[in-house]
């Protein structure tokens, strides 16, 4: 399921609140792991674009010498590391990787060495989360890590869904997660009001054909995560499921509150449901949980990159490169 994680480091304290989870992660799946460095283009000043050879000597020992100490700290919990020094841009360099060594999942850190900001995750984690098209994860830095990295557990794993196959897509992985930790898996279901747009409110009978439209959906949601659970149960009968129906006229508000409410420690979640086209990487309620979320997040990308629509900017980049 998850046989090569990705954990690309830059050196900073900040970074390491993913190394719990990649000890966690690992032992679930019996992972092996890469620590990947990327280490910028050092150039002199006042000489073009000359590059400094000392200086990136320096850098890239220095850069090994850490990676080494995390392989160390993670070796010594029993994981099998690699550790991998690459000189580049960060995020085109971690995207080239991941797509070259068979990776499953690319681990991430929310911040790096630019430090804590307002904005919820960094330039670079943007950038990649963006173009990986494969499965991430992001690790909220602004959280206390604890100095016992092997401790962490997945006592509460939220999967929203909505009712689609496409977003049942990271169930086998989120199921996995939560009985290995012997935790519990929490599915979530959030009924919306259907949208009426106008001027002028709605009359008697408009009213009630929403209302009547709203519970339908929410017997069908019902009937939907009960069958779900015993689907669950039946495959796995030591794993621990609860469902929870919600209702609210905002989708994305009513699974954030829920996940602070039950003190989740991991939302899982396909990067696409039902509504969602092939447009781009990501679906609302994924995109949402990436900028909003407080929790670490993993998004199951259910999509290839043959399959997504090229952005503009990327044609002009690739066409530029040809020339």
């Amino acid at each position: 399921m998850l046989d090569h994680i990705l954990v690309p480091m830059d050196g900073s304290r900040v970074a390491e609140c993913v190394l719990p989870h990649a000890i966690a992660l690992a032992r679930t799946f019996d992972a092996r792991v890469t620590l990947l460095r990327v280490v910028a283009q050092t150039r002199t000043a006042g000489l073009g674009r000359t590059i400094d050879p000392l200086r990136w000597h320096m850098r890239k020992i220095e850069a090994q010498s850490y990676l080494g100490s995390v392989g160390t700290r993670l070796q010594e919990a029993g994981l099998q590391v690699e550790e991998v020094t690459l000189e580049g841009q960060a995020a085109d360099s971690v995207i080239e990787f991941a797509h070259g060594h068979d990776t499953d999942l690319i681990l991430l850190s929310s911040h790096g060495q630019s430090g804590l900001s307002k904005w919820n995750i960094s330039s670079v984690v943007q950038k990649v989360i963006l173009r990986a098209y494969m499965p991430v994860m992001i690790v909220r830095a602004y959280h206390v890590v604890s100095n016992d990295l092997a401790g962490l557990r997945y006592e509460q794993v939220l999967v929203p869904l909505d009712g689609s196959q496409r977003a049942e897509c990271v169930l086998p992985l989120a199921s996995h997660l939560a009985c290995f930790h012997d935790g519990q898996l929490l599915l979530a279901h959030a009924v919306g009001t259907p949208e009426t747009p106008r001027h002028t409110p709605l009359t008697g009978e408009e009213a009630e054909l929403v209302d009547r439209i709203t519970e339908y959906n929410r017997l069908e949601a019902a009937r939907y995560l009960e069958d779900l659970e015993d689907r669950l149960g039946a495959a796995d009968s030591e794993c621990n499921v609860r469902s929870r129906l919600l209702e609210s006229e905002d989708t994305a508000t009513a699974l954030h509150d829920l996940a602070k409410q039950e003190g989740v420690d991991l939302v899982a979640l396909s990067a696409h449901g039902y509504t969602s086209t092939t447009r781009w990487p990501y679906g609302s309620i994924a995109l949402n949980f990436i900028a909003y979320g407080n929790t670490p997040l993993l998004v199951m990308q259910d999509m290839s990159s043959e399959e997504l629509e090229q952005t503009q900017a990327e044609m002009v980049a690739q066409e530029s490169k040809g020339h």
